[in-house]
C-alpha cells in the first residue's frame, strides 16, 4: 500500500526571455495543488507567460491538482503565453484524457520538446473558443458530446474542462 504524503516540489529554470520550466516533484493534490498554482502564477507574473511543467517526479495527482493545471493554464494564457506539460505520468496522462483537457493543455515527452515547440510558435493547446463541447444530461452534470470532453460553463459563458474524480489505477 502506498502512503499519501504532502511531499511537494517544484524547482524553477528560466530558459530564455518568456520561458520558465518547472520541475514538480511530489504529490499534486488538495494539499498542495494551491501550492504548485500560487507558485506557477509567481512565475507567469513575473515575464515568464511560457511555462513549461516537467511532471515526470509526480507521483500522484487527484481533481484538486487537475484545476490547478486548468488554473495555471488560464492564467499563462491571459498573460499572452502559454502552458505546457511535459514527461506526464500514465495515470495523469489517463485523467487529463478522460476529461478532455489534453485537448487544451499540450503534452509532450520531454520538457526540451515543449520549449522547442513553444519557441517554433507552434500551438500548444486548443483555442478556447469552440474546441470543447458538452451536453447537459439536467441538474447541471456534464456529459461528453459525441465522445467529446467532460465540460462545464465559466463566468464568461466559454467551456472549460472539469473533473470530478482522480484516476486510481
Amino acid at each position: 500500500m502506498t502512503d499519501v504524503t504532502d511531499t511537494f516540489h517544484l524547482t524553477v529554470q528560466h530558459s530564455r526571455p518568456g520561458f520558465a520550466v518547472a520541475t514538480v516533484a511530489g504529490e499534486v493534490d488538495m494539499h498542495t495543488a494551491l501550492t504548485l498554482h500560487s507558485q506557477a502564477l509567481e512565475i507567469v507574473e513575473r515575464g515568464h507567460p511560457r511555462l513549461v511543467l516537467d511532471l515526470a517526479q509526480v507521483g500522484f495527482c487527484d481533481s484538486a491538482g487537475l484545476s490547478a493545471l486548468i488554473r495555471i493554464w488560464h492564467a499563462a494564457q491571459a498573460a499572452g503565453g502559454s502552458l505546457g506539460l511535459a514527461a506526464v505520468p500514465d495515470r495523469l496522462m489517463r485523467m487529463l484524457s478522460m476529461t478532455g483537457v489534453d485537448s487544451l493543455l499540450a503534452v509532450h515527452a520531454t520538457a526540451a520538446e515543449a520549449v522547442a515547440a513553444m519557441s517554433a510558435g507552434r500551438s500548444t493547446g486548443a483555442d478556447v473558443h469552440g474546441s470543447v463541447t458538452s451536453s447537459s444530461t439536467g441538474g447541471g452534470h456534464r456529459e461528453p458530446s459525441e465522445g467529446g470532453p467532460v465540460a462545464c460553463d465559466n463566468a464568461q459563458g466559454q467551456q472549460a474542462p472539469h473533473a470530478q474524480n482522480a484516476v486510481q489505477g
